[in-house]
């Protein structure tokens, strides 16, 4: 079981990426316990972070941040911690993290290295729907 079930995380993601928004949109929808906010990597919030990569290529999930246990995943780990977190059938594709991580970052890395062309990209960060704008952070 991942700390992020029962534990406040924050998801960074691209905020421009079209293939980020939809997968945003698909885990708020099933956050169920509503335990995760959000914040695009061109924000505010993310600006305040060192630990963030300096490139947009990456989901990173902070799993209890400003906590002493503060942990902090990226790419394929964040993807499939998420999976597990909104639970139910996603729960069993979380199971590929016994794939080794290099072999599930090189599957990321090809899909982030397209995700533009193949998804889309905004002019600017598109705004949450009213009932979520909670959930996000600047």
């Amino acid at each position: 079981m991942f700390a992020a079930r029962q534990d406040q995380g924050i998801v960074f993601y691209d905020g421009v990426c079209g293939l980020c928004d939809r997968w945003v949109r698909f885990i708020l929808k099933r956050d169920k316990h509503r335990t995760l906010r959000f914040a695009p990597l061109q924000g505010e919030a993310a600006k305040t972070r060192k630990d963030l990569p300096a490139e947009l290529r990456t989901v990173v999930l902070v799993v209890r941040p400003g906590t002493v246990n503060e942990q902090t995943f990226m790419r394929s780990d964040a993807a499939l911690r998420l999976l597990d977190h909104v639970g139910g059938f996603w729960r069993i594709l979380s199971w590929l993290r016994i794939v080794p991580r290099p072999i599930r970052d090189w599957v990321y890395d090809l899909i982030a290295q397209r995700r533009y062309r193949w998804f889309g990209k905004f002019e600017s960060c598109p705004l949450p729907p009213p009932e979520w704008q909670d959930r996000f952070l600047p």
